[in-house]
This record gives structure tokens, sequence and C-alpha cells, in this order.
């Protein structure tokens, strides 16, 4: 997945196609959706490189709508998150944001919208959630889920496209960049990658109030072994005890966590 030649002590990542690649070689009405099969996703998702940002932003809910629920990974979300991440940096999808016109609505950024997507999804597939995955259904339960163990697969390419906007001069795109990284890093290639990640890490935790996204850094922080007591305040720390408690009485009552596929 990765190629490690060169001097850099970080791997080399993955290439992604050219996005129309990706449009024109997918079978996209064989493919599962929650809601039947693809077939229309070609024409949605070309919409996302449209030059307004309010038809960017409809395509966005109508694109990933379709391939997201109940925490599932189908067939369709690994080419629609292999189109996404190949578009993350095309110039199309920030054009029109920083218009200076009071006539237009300013709009969440096309790019943060597409990485929240983004982030969730590999959030869906993480260590952790596997691990439940694994708890519960046994040791073949990669085997036995395809599309999830593929996604696990995608992550290097997926992080080299969402690298790059960790330094994105808009906040919630920088934001949102850095909250999809950290669950992509646990792929084993990814490694090296980590401790880059940890001072945007810290630097969120002391501007944002978001909850979700600082549940995000404070999850992933403490999973690589870092002291996360200077970060947390005293909002954090009451939402942890209470996750804690629920899992204590979860499990209490006899009832075992289900896999989010």
């Amino acid at each position: 997945m990765t190629d490690n030649r060169g001097q850099s002590d970080e791997p080399v990542l993955d290439v992604l196609p050219h996005y129309q690649e990706v449009l024109d070689s997918t079978d996209w009405a064989s493919l599962e959706t929650p809601y039947g099969t693809g077939d229309l996703l070609p024409a949605v998702l070309a919409r996302l490189l449209h030059t307004d940002p309010a038809v960017r932003a409809a395509a966005v809910e109508d694109a990933l709508r379709a391939v997201t629920h109940q925490n599932t990974i189908y067939e369709a979300t690994l080419p629609v998150a292999l189109y996404v991440a190949t578009i993350l940096n095309h110039p199309a999808t920030g054009a029109g944001e920083n218009r200076q016109d009071t006539n237009h609505t300013p709009h969440y950024p096309t790019r943060a919208a597409l990485l929240d997507w983004l982030s969730r999804t590999a959030y869906d597939a993480n260590d952790e959630n596997v691990g439940i995955g694994e708890r519960v259904r046994g040791s073949t339960f990669l085997d036995e889920s395809p599309e999830v163990r593929a996604f696990l697969d995608l992550r290097p390419a997926i992080y080299s496209a969402v690298q790059p906007l960790l330094d994105h001069d808009n906040t919630n795109v920088r934001e949102a960049a850095l909250i999809a990284a950290l669950p992509l890093a646990e792929h084993p290639a990814l490694a090296p990658h980590r401790d880059k990640l940890v001072a945007p890490a810290r630097r969120l935790m002391n501007a944002s109030t978001d909850r979700y996204r600082r549940d995000r850094v404070l999850e992933a922080l403490r999973a690589w072994g870092h002291d996360i007591s200077s970060l947390e305040n005293a909002d954090d720390v009451a939402v942890r005890e209470l996750r804690a408690q629920r899992v204590t009485e979860r499990w209490a009552g006899g009832c075992s966590d289900n896999p989010p596929f």
C-alpha cells in the first residue's frame, strides 16, 4: 500500500487516481447503498465540482446521504470515499467561498463538509469499532466484512489527500482535516505521520469548543499514549466519566456492543 523507498523516514503515500477515472471506471449500478444501488451517484458526485457553492452544498447532502446510514460501510461507500479524496484539493471545491459580495450567503466550506464525512466514515471503521466487531462476531469479522476491510486498506490513499489541508487557511477546513486524519493514521503504514498530528491536535484543544472534534482528539491522543490531562476541561472530564458509566452499566446489564457496520 505504501512505498518505503527514498531518504525520508515517512512512507511515500499512495497516489490517488484521477477523479474522472473513479467516476468512469466504477460500475455504480451494481453497488449496494442503504437505499438500493448507486446508479444515480455519478451525476450527483460530478456536481461536487460545480463552481457555485450552493450547488455543491446540495450535492454534498445528496451524494453523501445516499451512502450513509446507521454507521454502516456499504459497497458504494468505497468509491464515493475514493472520489471525495480525489477532489479534496481540486480548485473547484473552494470556488466562490471567499466572496465579499454581501448578496451571497456564506456557505460552510465544501472541503470541510467532505472532510467531515470522511472522518465519520473512518471512525466507523476505526480500530475500536473493528475490535468490537471481532468481539461480537469473532476473529473472522473482517473476512466477512469485505467493505470494511477494503476501506481500511484505502486509508493511506485517502490520507494523502487530507494531509495538504492540515495547514489550510480556513479554520473549519483545517480542523476538519485534522479530525479526518486522526482515524486514518491508525493504519500501520501511517504510524510515522502520527507525531505530526499531535501539535495541531493540541492547538485545536486550545481553541475549539466543538464537542465532536474535542472528543475525537482526546480519544486519539489517549490511544497513542499521550497524557491528555492538561488538555481536558471540566466538560471533557464530565463527558468522559458519563460515557464510562454508561459502558459499565451496559455490560453489567448483560448487554454487548453491536459493531456499527
